[in-house]
Formats: C-alpha cells, sequence, structure tokens
C-alpha cells in the first residue's frame, strides 16, 4: 500500500511548533504534499530538509513569507518538476510534481496549491487566470502519465462540501464559475475525485478547512477545500481514506488515502 497524506500547513514553521513532525512520525505516511510552506530555502535548510525522516523537494514563491508547496517522500523521485509553465503563477511556487517512472509505468505526485480570491476581487481574478492556465496542463499531463494530484484546490465543489451553502453561493471558493471548472475537470476530462469516490454521501465528516472566525472549528463550520485528484487508474486503487481531526497543526486538516500501488 502507497499512503499518501495531503496538508496545507499555513506556514512549515508554525505547523512543526503545533506538533505536526510527532504527527508525521506516528501516522508514517511514504509521501506528504504540503502547501503554504511560507518559507524560502534558507529557512528549510538544515530544519525541514525532512519530516519523519521523508526527504522534502520544494517549489518556493518569490515573495518571502508567501505560498509555496514541497513533496516529502520515502521514496527518491526519477525527476522533480517545478511550476507548471506559467510565468504568472510558477513565481508563486503553486506546483510541484515528483515523478517515480519504472520501465512499465509512468506514474507523478503532485502538490498544488490554487490561488484563493477571498482577499479581493484583484486575487478573483487571478484565481480565474490560474483555472484558465491550469485545465490545458492537468489534462495534457493525464495523456502522458498517471497520478495523483494533492493540495488546496480553494473550491468546494458542491452544496455537501460546506456547511453554509447557500450563504456563500456569491463568495469565492464557491462561486459557480469555479464549481463548473471543478465539474468539468471531473466528468468531461475525467479526473476522480478520490475523497468522493470512497465518501460520496458525506458531508460534515468531509470538510478540511475552516475560517479561525468566531467559532468555526468548535461548531464544524467547514469547507472541503483539500482534494485527492487522480487518473482513473489510479483513483480505482485508492482503498481508504482519513480526515485527521484530534490534532490542529493549521487551519486545514491532513486529509490520507491509501492506495493499492507498489512504489
Amino acid at each position: 500500500m502507497f499512503k499518501l497524506t495531503s496538508l496545507n500547513l499555513n506556514g512549515i514553521r508554525s505547523a512543526a511548533s503545533k506538533g505536526v513532525e510527532a504527527w508525521l512520525a506516528k501516522a508514517k505516511p511514504d509521501c506528504i504534499c504540503v502547501q503554504e510552506v511560507k518559507a524560502q530555502a534558507e529557512d528549510v535548510q538544515g530544519r525541514f530538509d525532512t519530516l519523519a525522516g521523508l526527504k522534502g523537494h520544494f517549489h518556493f514563491a518569490q515573495k518571502k513569507g508567501y505560498s509555496g508547496v514541497a513533496v516529502y517522500s520515502r521514496h527518491e523521485p526519477t525527476d522533480v518538476v517545478a511550476g507548471f509553465g506559467s510565468e504568472e503563477f510558477d513565481a508563486e511556487g503553486r506546483y510541484l510534481e515528483m515523478r517515480f517512472d519504472t520501465p512499465s509505468r509512468k506514474f507523478s505526485v503532485i502538490s498544488a496549491y490554487f490561488p484563493s480570491g477571498s482577499s479581493g476581487e484583484e486575487r478573483q481574478q487571478a484565481k480565474f487566470r490560474f483555472l484558465d492556465e491550469f485545465e490545458p496542463h492537468i489534462t495534457r499531463l493525464k495523456t502522458q502519465r498517471e497520478f495523483v494530484m494533492c493540495g488546496d484546490v480553494n473550491i468546494a465543489h458542491k452544496e455537501q462540501d460546506l456547511k453554509n451553502w447557500r450563504s456563500n453561493r456569491k463568495n469565492s471558493g464557491f462561486l459557480p464559475e469555479e464549481r463548473a471548472w471543478m465539474t468539468r475537470l471531473l466528468s468531461e476530462h475525467r479526473i476522480v475525485d478520490v475523497y468522493r469516490h470512497l465518501k460520496p454521501d458525506t458531508t460534515g465528516e468531509s470538510y478540511t478547512w475552516w475560517s479561525n472566525r468566531g467559532q468555526a472549528y468548535a461548531n464544524n463550520v467547514g469547507w472541503r477545500l483539500d482534494y485527492h485528484l487522480a487518473t482513473p487508474g489510479i483513483g480505482q486503487q485508492a482503498r481508504t481514506e482519513s480526515i485527521y481531526r484530534a490534532e490542529k497543526f493549521s487551519d486545514h486538516a491532513p486529509v490520507t488515502v491509501e492506495y493499492e500501488l507498489r512504489m
């Protein structure tokens, strides 16, 4: 089995101070995709190059203290690809692909962090530009190799994916255009939403992000923003899923899926 976890750290130093490394040592994933590292190379060198025995590879944002993604793995990749060919968004450190190729299989694990549009119209338009650029990349990649992409997509796809869906219909993360993009990815391009493949009907237990305002976490007023998105062959090999809430390392919860894969 191949145990793969995704977690938006909301700052690697912050998550470390809240015990994420001790949890990883107990959970023992084979690989963890993280987002919002919020650090530079000099910040991780000698401190976060590895986590609980997993070796890290990074794609940092040019802007300090912003964005950034990484993949930590027990297995050495055959290749690492930082960025997906976008001048605007590669500068923000939003995509890292680790390839684990064999003579008989081309397989990638991807950590991705989609932009949020919640801060205002300017960032919402950036989010739409990202989606427009990212769709052809991911659909083209699907024709070339198997993959599972983990990350904070910043979109709740359906009404069951957030608590207060009625009052959020005009808010970033649940806009009709964003939800249509997800539908197109899953339906037309046949990418598998792995959690929903395993748990099609859950509501509150599927949430992965909670606002820091009020008592959102305590009252489980959440959103499902964190996904495993896989090519059909990989998606069909998913066996178990879990969203870990016993400890809180950031405003997101870790999402773990076990796949019947040999690495």
